[in-house]
């Protein structure tokens, strides 16, 4: 992601100093974290696998909605008409205003706020009080039960009479164009259905958005009236009194759908809010938190480090949030908690947030692989388009398939690793799941052609190996070189599953694929340390390149040539680099036996990058662009296949040489592989 140097905003030097920042407190179970301080403040998504809502400081307000895997047109330069895809967002629709006494609920006139993200539930309360007149707190959710549809249930306890005035609202993004808002008012039989909504069409048309929302009441039936505020935002207002001791219960409920997944989205987000609205709100809340209960099935417990218990499990939190089974989806860098990298799909999917998801979740796992399987065709179309044989995936990824990195990128023609990496995914997938059927209908189809690119791409040297020459590898401060060792260990490693899927597939392998991955360059210094490229000479780099021979692709198993090329890497390594380097040197040192330094390293993959309050995390010390789902998955591998000791070998799942750090008493891994198996280390 080489463009990051160019988008991320740079923060002022005292954010660098986070790391020492006191973040909210856990509960004693690690499920909650509660928040008190607002001076500092990065929202916290709320997702369901198709929507992202993220949260606010401000009493009753969200930040943003993210639609996953729809996409309109970006421009990112201006001068020059440069443009690419973005991801969308949605109306907005999970917002109101609150009048008490006709005094609008403002930050600056309440009084001990509190914020707490319950991660079991995957829920956000937000509380306070408002002068000596009322206590206030709303309940946030992004159902999974219905993915599409979100609602906050808030409650009013009256502590003198009072007047509640609310307004539920929906504010379309600027830039959309043919916005349409309209309060409905249709009757089935008794059913009163008052509704608001807005329909629009994204920045260059490509899609259709509509959000629907409405008011579900606990006990009264209050008239509604529309606000227009301007031509973006519209609401839905109602006035109740309250006497003193009693209290108001109602929510605020929408949904929003678009093009991509309806045809016609208006009519079904009026569904779902419709579903919500007459009887079945208690049904969706409660089959949203039995959905997220079974999810949690696949969890990490930590015992004797709290604070890292937390940060744990709200990585594994947002994987979750951003993943759907199902979905055939794959998750972005940022997942759904901004339009950060344009949403598009990198490596970042299959080689950092897939790996703890295969392990408990093989329902998301298979959405990620089939997001591949379902672009096969616009891949072997660009393999074609260059010149090569089989499929050539792209550097980044929308709904198309095509590649659609930003053209000021060379990562877009030359960062070429991820075809393989998406080809180890695929076999990885069939090593955990023994899905032979799955492997024969799809697998080998990809790990195929996946393995013909590269036999076209390689080229022979005079002493009989192969070269790939002219390539970004995963260290982009190094463009166009020839022989990246991950570039080369990468399609070495995929190559010989190719060949072993085919045999499970009864096929027979091409010879090339075997003589090409034998056969594959690599170069190293004079003292024995990997090269990371052919003429590398000792620059820094931007994240573990040489060191991944060893994990993930464990194609360099001799300690001591591990160890080596540890010590050479970890003070190469920008210290304002992506998180996940870091990770990787955590998994090696604890596979290696050496704990503390495995924890040393697994804290400075994401601590220095946490924001205030609820700890998300951005993708390196001195950016700004939390949620950065590719660290967490980065820091789950350290603690899954590090000190876990846990690796996916032919056997499936296994467990070889677990390394707790001296800090943690225990680690207890549940619901891995198909068999949902307990790893339980202790000290």
């Amino acid at each position: 992601m080489l463009h990051m140097k160019k988008m991320k905003i740079l923060l002022v030097a005292a954010l660098l100093l986070q790391s020492v920042i006191c973040f909210a407190a856990a509960d004693t179970t690690g499920w909650k974290i509660y928040v008190t301080d607002f001076s500092k403040y990065t929202g916290i998504t709320l997702a369901s696998g198709k929507i992202g809502i993220v949260s606010s400081s401000v009493p009753f307000k969200t930040e943003d909605i993210i639609l996953a895997g729809a996409y309109d047109t970006h421009i990112y330069d201006k001068k020059n008409n440069l443009r690419t895809s973005r991801i969308l967002k949605g109306p907005n629709f999970a917002l109101m205003d609150m009048y008490v006494d006709g005094v609008k609920i403002i930050p600056s006139n309440v009084r001990d706020m509190k914020q707490v993200l319950d991660m079991k539930k995957a829920i956000l309360i937000t509380s306070f009080k408002y002068a000596d007149k009322a206590e206030i707190s709303y309940t946030t959710y992004a159902l999974r039960s219905l993915p599409y549809a979100a609602v906050l249930d808030v409650r009013v306890k009256a502590l003198k009479d009072i007047s509640v005035s609310a307004a539920g609202e929906i504010a379309c993004p600027q830039g959309y164009l043919n916005v349409r808002q309209c309060f409905k008012t249709p009757h089935d039989n008794d059913f009163y259905m008052p509704m608001l909504q807005t329909v629009a069409k994204g920045p260059y048309g490509r899609h259709t958005i509509a959000a629907t929302a409405s008011f579900v009441f606990d006990g009264f039936n209050p008239v509604l009236s529309e606000h227009v505020t301007d031509s973006l935002c519209h609401s839905l207002v109602f006035n109740k009194s309250v006497k003193k001791g009693r209290d108001l219960h109602f929510s605020w409920e929408g949904a929003v759908c678009t093009t991509k997944d309806f045809s016609d989205p208006q009519s079904e987000s009026e569904r779902i809010a419709i579903y919500i609205m007459d009887g079945n709100e208690n049904s969706v809340i409660s089959d949203h938190i039995k959905k997220w209960e079974n999810l949690w099935s696949g969890d990490i417990k930590v015992f004797g480090d709290p604070e890292s218990q937390r940060d744990i499990r709200l990585a594994l939190y947002h994987l979750y949030a951003f993943s759907s089974a199902g979905s055939d989806l794959s998750i972005s860098p940022m997942g759904l908690s901004s339009q950060g990298y344009n949403g598009h799909i990198f490596w970042d999917a299959e080689l950092w947030m897939y790996p703890p998801l295969l392990l408990f979740n093989r329902d998301i796992a298979r959405s990620m692989v089939n997001y591949r399987y379902n672009r096969l065709e616009k891949a072997l179309n660009k393999a074609r388009e260059y010149g090569f044989a089989g499929a050539m995936f792209p550097w980044e990824s929308d709904d198309t398939g095509e590649e659609v990195t930003p053209t000021f990128a060379l990562t877009g023609v030359f960062e070429q690793h991820i075809t393989a990496d998406v080809g180890i995914a695929f076999w990885n997938y069939f090593r955990v799941t023994g899905d032979e059927k799955w492997l024969e209908e799809k697998g080998f189809t990809v790990l195929k052609n996946i393995a013909d690119f590269w036999v076209s791409r390689a080229s022979e040297n005079p002493d009989g190996s192969y070269s790939i020459k002219n390539v970004v590898g995963a260290d982009e401060y190094a463009q166009n070189v020839d022989d990246d060792a991950f570039t080369n260990g990468s399609v070495k490693l995929v190559l010989d599953y190719a060949c072993r899927a085919a045999v499970k597939s009864g096929c027979e392998p091409d010879p090339m694929w075997k003589k090409v991955a034998d056969n594959m360059a690599f170069y190293k210094f004079s003292d024995g340390v990997t090269k990371e490229y052919k003429d590398y000479s000792g620059r820094i780099i931007k994240q573990a390149d040489v060191n991944m021979l060893a994990y993930p692709l464990q194609l360099q198993t001799d300690s001591v040539s591990v160890l080596r090329d540890l010590k050479y890497y970890e003070p190469k390594i920008d210290k304002d680099g992506p998180a996940m380097g870091d990770a990787i040197l955590s998994v090696l040192y604890a596979r290696l036996g050496y704990p503390d330094d495995a924890y040393r390293l697994f804290k400075k993959a994401y601590v220095p990058n946490r924001r205030p309050p609820f700890g998300a995390l951005a993708e390196s010390a001195s950016s700004n662009n939390p949620y950065f789902a590719t660290g967490a998955g980065g820091m789950l591998q350290a603690v899954l296949f590090g000190f876990g000791g846990l690796e996916i070998t032919d056997n499936g799942i296994e467990q070889l040489h677990p390394c707790l750090p001296s800090k943690w008493k225990e680690l207890i891994i549940t619901g891995v592989g198909p068999e949902k198996k307990t790893y339980s280390i202790t000290r």
